[in-house]
């Protein structure tokens, strides 16, 4: 039997929209509204996080239990549950959207667990709500799928993240045009349980302060300082300037760490939209992403961004710092002058630096990363650029390599093109010898090297087309590329013989097959 605990501060402590329903509407001074799942016809669990329903208390029969599915669906309300979707704002693609909301997604309540710790459920896919505008709040198995493993492949690299309890088929069909074409097609629904400690994001703040509606933005901002931040709260007087600054400042140290793990392990997270940035550093909103394969700092795997390409993955840090900026001039009426929010951007712009100079000095097996190292990096990623060399098979090859001989022939297989390869052997050469020289400068032993570079170079990630994979399988009626994708993602950093075709470069035929590179928004 699932045994909740609730606590749902959220609902308690802000304000409610006045009307409840999920029809379409403008929703002013409120912080949510208050909206039912839409039932589904045949919920069946697919797949779990063993790791996630530990968090929660639940043992393997309790998931097992019918009535686990009919939860997880929406289908069934436990005592404790005040479902709701936020309302919030964004900018999008860098334009102001206005009122967004949780189109498609409907938090059940907060649990807190026999630890203490609070965690918000929220199903992704659970049917109309008011700020689904024109959509039906349903969600494919396709994206839920992606969503899924890469909540939970994200975590276990060591990466902020929401995380995925389960993934729930509705036993109905969806109808989606993934590539927008006007093809649309039906397929199978199915529901994602996403847990965090909170799913607060920037446009949370931004909506009431464009709306000029301050009482409603101090009330947010009070409230998820004292939930989400009691150190911070604990720290300064309620409602100072300094603890608003203090909280901004946090957000912005939060967020460059965040970044920073995602170029270190080579996530592009395709649509960073400042409603998909989390208050609390997470990764948050899993859609068209994707890993770099061939490294390109230009390489967006977001079809809508396809011409622009804001979002590309050598311009994460930089989409960010402007998202920090929005979500610093939302806040800003709550202050009487804005220096502090000037050196909370700064501390971001720091706090990235550091962050990157020490990706710099683990990836390449180093004490620490000296200025000359940066510039060390810098080359050989723009060789790597050229030669098309895999970002996740290079790396996690380099802590093997003879460097002192130059020997770039021991990772010839993380190479895409053989001729861009053969011409740029010599300089590869030349940057090993380079390298060997300041590896015996840095003077760390070959083993402790080696481990400290596996620690932070993976060798398995969640390519597009692994994943696109066992989606395949999945809308066949097989789950097993999905469990079996789980299990390979829950180590990473470790070899796992039997496994090896996990860890392959991409194949030619997923260059430019649907769902194996870029993907849509509704993907």
């Amino acid at each position: 039997m699932l045994n909740f605990q609730f606590d749902n501060a959220f609902v308690r402590d802000l304000p409610a929209d006045a009307e409840t329903g999920p029809q379409t509407r403008q929703v002013h001074g409120a912080a949510y509204s208050r909206v039912a799942p839409t039932p589904v016809a045949a919920p069946q669990l697919l797949a779990y996080s063993r790791e996630v329903a530990q968090l929660l208390d639940l043992d393997a029969a309790a998931v097992a239990a019918p009535e686990f599915a009919a939860v997880f669906s929406g289908n069934r309300l436990l005592p404790g549950m005040q479902p709701y979707a936020a309302n919030y704002g964004g900018h999008q693609f860098g334009h102001w959207a206005g009122q967004l909301g949780d189109g498609r997604a409907i938090s059940l309540g907060e649990v807190v667990n026999r630890a203490g710790e609070r965690w918000e459920l929220q199903l992704k896919g659970a049917g109309p709500t008011p700020y689904s505008r024109r959509a039906d709040g349903r969600a494919v198995l396709r994206s839920s799928i992606r969503e899924f493993l890469c909540s939970e492949a994200m975590h276990h690299l060591g990466v902020p993240t929401t995380r995925a309890l389960c993934l729930v088929g509705t036993g109905e069909a969806v109808e989606r045009d993934m590539l927008y074409d006007g093809h649309p097609r039906n397929e199978p629904g199915a529901i994602v349980c996403r847990v965090a400690p909170s799913f607060i994001r920037f446009g949370n703040f931004e909506l009431p302060a464009s709306r000029g509606d301050t009482a409603l933005l101090q009330q947010l901002a009070d409230f998820t300082i004292r939930r989400d931040f009691p150190e911070l709260a604990a720290a300064h007087a309620p409602a100072s300037a300094a603890l608003y600054e203090a909280w901004f400042g946090e957000v912005c140290a939060r967020t460059a760490r965040l970044i920073a793990h995602w170029m270190r392990v080579g996530f592009v997270h395709g649509v960073m939209n400042t409603d998909n940035l989390s208050i609390l550093g997470l990764t948050i909103d899993y859609g068209p992403y994707g890993w770099i394969d061939n490294y390109d700092p230009d390489w967006t795997p977001n079809t809508t961004d396809r011409e622009r390409r804001r979002y590309r993955f050598g311009q994460q840090a930089q989409i960010a710092y402007w998202n920090l900026g929005r979500l610093a001039g939302a806040i800003a009426p709550l202050l009487a002058d804005h220096e502090g929010l000037h050196a909370g951007l700064q501390r971001y712009v720091d706090t990235f630096v550091a962050a990157d100079r020490a990706n710099i000095a683990a990836k390449l097996g180093l004490r620490e990363c000296e200025d000359a190292d940066v510039a060390r990096m810098e080359s050989l990623l723009e060789l790597m650029t050229g030669a098309e060399a895999d970002m996740t098979l290079f790396f996690r090859g380099l802590a093997d390599v003879d460097a002192a001989a130059g020997a770039i022939d021991a990772l010839r297989d993380a190479f895409y093109d053989e001729a861009k390869f053969a011409a740029a052997r010599g300089a590869f050469q030349l940057w090993l010898r380079d390298y060997a020289q300041r590896l015996a400068q840095d003077g760390l032993a070959d083993a402790e090297r080696r481990e400290r570079m596996n620690r932070v170079n993976p060798r398995y990630v969640l390519r597009n087309y692994l994943a696109q994979g066992a989606i395949d399988r999945a809308e066949a009626g097989d789950m097993g590329g999905v469990e079996e994708l789980l299990e390979v993602m829950r180590r990473p950093y470790e070899d796992q013989p039997g496994r090896e075709r996990f860890a392959g470069k991409r194949p030619d035929w997923a260059r430019s097959k649907v769902g194996c590179s870029m993907l849509s928004c509704s993907s």
